[in-house]
C-alpha cells in the first residue's frame, strides 16, 4: 500500500511516498481504507519535531473511509461500515496519510450514510475541540444534545476557522445564541453560512460595544483561538461564572483584574490530552449530530475545502501552516 512517512524532524520536505506491508488488524481492532485524510495544525506542528520513536511515522489524525477488515473482538458486521477516524496518529506511528490504516475500533466512529466521507474527515479534532470547549463551563452539560445551551449565548472567536465552524454548528444545534469574530468580510460570509446569528468584523468596529449590544449580560462560554491576543476583549464581554475556552498554544497572557471579581473560568483545550470520558461524550455528540444532519462542510457551509493528492501531502501540510482559510483533505 502507498504511504506517506517521515523519520526525522523538519519541514514538509521529510514527507516521502513510500511503500509498505498490509497491515492486519489485531484483537479489538480494525483496518479502514482511508479515502481521505483530514490534516489539522498539529498534524504539521508534530512533523517539526519529529517521530516519538525512531522509525517511520505517517502523518496525520484525521480521516474517513471504509471499515474493510476487523480483528479478534470485534463485531464481523462492521467490515464494509463507512466512519471516521480520530486520533490515529496520537502516541502511534500510523496516521491517516496511507491507504489503509488499523487501530482501535473506538476510534473508527460510524458515519451515516447521508454524511459524505468529506464530512467525515473534516470533522474529527475541530469538532472535538468545540465540543470540549462548549461543555467546560460550571453547571453546563457534559454532553451536548439539541436544548443543552438554550438561553446561552456562546462567543466563537475566529468563526471561519475548522475549529470556530464546528462550534458555531455545535452551539447552534445545541440551542446556543451564538456570536462569532472574525477579520474580513469574506470570513463574516463564511462564519454567516455556518450558522452565526451575529457576526462581528473586529477590525471595521468595536468588538466589545457590538458584542455587548447582542449581550448586553454578556457571553456565558468564548471559545477562544487567539487567547493572548483577545483575553482583555474576553473579560470585558462575559456575564459572570462565564467559561473562556482556549485551543491555542500561544504567548503567556496576563489577566484583567476582572476575572477574579467575574468569577471566570479559563480552561485550556487540547483533544489529545482531555480525560477520556470527555473523549467519550465528544464522540456521542458529534454522532448524534451527524444523525440529525447538522453538521456539515463546504464553502456553503461556512468551511471551503482544499483538496491535495497523498503524493502531495507535504502541500497540504504547507496549506495548513500558511493559514488557509477552510478545511485541507488529502484525497488518498
Amino acid at each position: 500500500m502507498k504511504a506517506i512517512v517521515y523519520t526525522e524532524g523538519g519541514g514538509p520536505e521529510v514527507l516521502r511516498l513510500t511503500e509498505r506491508p498490509l497491515p492486519e488488524p489485531g484483537p479489538g481492532e480494525v483496518r479502514v481504507r482511508v479515502e481521505v485524510s483530514g490534516v489539522n495544525p498539529t498534524d504539521w506542528k508534530s512533523r517539526t519535531a519529529g517521530p516519538r520513536d525512531k522509525g517511520e511515522q505517517v502523518p496525520n489524525q484525521d480521516g474517513a473511509g471504509l471499515v474493510d477488515a476487523v480483528g479478534e473482538g470485534v463485531d464481523p458486521a462492521r467490515t464494509g461500515q463507512r466512519v471516521w477516524i480520530w486520533e490515529a496518529a496520537w502516541q502511534r506511528p500510523d496516521g491517516t496519510a496511507q491507504e489503509y490504516v488499523v487501530l482501535p475500533e473506538e476510534q473508527a466512529v460510524p458515519l451515516p450514510d447521508h454524511a459524505p466521507l468529506d464530512l467525515g474527515a473534516s470533522i474529527p479534532i475541530p469538532a472535538m475541540t468545540a465540543h470540549r470547549a462548549l461543555t467546560v463551563r460550571d453547571g453546563g452539560p457534559a454532553r451536548l444534545g439539541p436544548g443543552a445551551l438554550r438561553e446561552r449565548t456562546v462567543l466563537v472567536a475566529g468563526g471561519a476557522g475548522a475549529v470556530g465552524n464546528m462550534a458555531i454548528q455545535l452551539a447552534r444545534w445545541a440551542g446556543a445564541t451564538v456570536v462569532a469574530t472574525v477579520s474580513s468580510p469574506f470570513k463574516a460570509r463564511l462564519a454567516e453560512a455556518a450558522g452565526a446569528h451575529h457576526v462581528v468584523d473586529y477590525k471595521a468596529e468595536d468588538a466589545a460595544a457590538a458584542i455587548r449590544r447582542v449581550a448586553p449580560d454578556g457571553v456565558d462560554i468564548v471559545v477562544e483561538v487567539a487567547m493572548a491576543a483577545n483575553a482583555r476583549l474576553d473579560v470585558s464581554v462575559t456575564a459572570q461564572n462565564a467559561a473562556v475556552a482556549y485551543y491555542d498554544d500561544g504567548a503567556d497572557v496576563t489577566l484583567p483584574r476582572r476575572t477574579f471579581f467575574g468569577n471566570l473560568r479559563f480552561q485550556g483545550v487540547l483533544v489529545y490530552t482531555m480525560p477520556a470520558e470527555a473523549k467519550r461524550d465528544a464522540v456521542a455528540a458529534i454522532t448524534a449530530a451527524l444523525a440529525d444532519g447538522a453538521l456539515r462542510v463546504g464553502e456553503e457551509a461556512g468551511l471551503p475545502l482544499h483538496r491535495f493528492p497523498l503524493e502531495r501531502t507535504a502541500d497540504a501540510h504547507t496549506a495548513v501552516e500558511k493559514g488557509a482559510v477552510g478545511k485541507v483533505l488529502i484525497d488518498v
